[in-house]
């Protein structure tokens, strides 16, 4: 008996040492501010609209500063974190609004450049 607990005892111990190992190994390789992070932020197809796709508000505005995140390598910006379980319901959906928006900005932005 003495021996199992000694057993379970070590192995616990092993457990702990290897979780804060690792853990540590990810902070460190993927905190704010290192390569690792920019790399990833740099690949993803920028979010340019400044209202949520899902609520219609102004990013950053009342509801605080932007809830973002990652979908299929695009950044998603939202007015807030209860938005996002609108778009996990439909994300095509509000993917589509997203393109559409962003093609209607781009036309605008040319037939500006083409009055100048």
């Amino acid at each position: 008996m003495k021996l199992n607990k000694m057993i379970l005892g070590g192995l616990f111990m092993a457990a702990i040492v290897a979780t804060s190992t690792v853990a540590l190994a990810a902070s460190s390789t993927n905190a704010p501010g290192t390569n690792a992070t920019a790399k990833a932020a740099s690949k993803l197809k920028p979010y340019t609209l400044t209202n949520c796709v899902v609520s219609g508000d102004k990013i950053g505005g009342a509801m605080g500063p932007a809830f973002v995140f990652e979908y299929k390598g695009r950044e998603i910006k939202m007015c807030c974190p209860d938005c996002k379980k609108d778009f996990d319901k439909d994300p095509a959906k509000y993917i589509k609004l997203i393109e559409a928006a962003e093609k209607k900005a781009a036309e605008d932005a040319a037939k500006k450049q083409g009055k100048k």
